[in-house]
């Protein structure tokens, strides 16, 4: 686990690799202590319609998504993590959010395909 999902404005992908950007998000999080490379899943799509409070009117918001049991200063330093990644990676974006979420680990399912 992780899971990290980022939601963008329609039109980023036009100007931006979104694939590449979830490349190397994968790339950080497959290097961090805290992850096997097996349980990461990262996934984005464009929202078409929205407002945002500031300008440019352009935004990208991920969700990491964690198992519970993470310390604070872990799951803060993986949000300032993807943070960096995603400015790096479109430094013109108007608003680049972060957010982490816990998981329930009793209530989670979970099927893979294969052996």
């Amino acid at each position: 686990m992780p899971h990290v999902k980022l939601e963008f404005s329609k039109g980023i992908e036009q100007i931006h690799d979104v694939q590449a950007t979830c490349d190397r998000l994968f790339s950080v999080l497959a290097d961090h202590r805290e992850f096997d490379a097996n349980t990461i899943k990262i996934r984005a799509t464009p929202v078409a319609y929205y407002r945002i409070g500031s300008e440019p009117q352009s935004f990208v918001h991920a969700t990491l998504m964690l198992m519970q049991g993470r310390d604070e200063a872990t799951r803060t330093a993986l949000n300032a993590l993807i943070l960096d990644v995603l400015a790096e990676a479109m430094p013109e974006v108007g608003s680049i959010t972060v957010q982490d979420v816990q998981m329930n680990r009793a209530s989670y399912a979970k099927r893979l395909a294969g052996p």
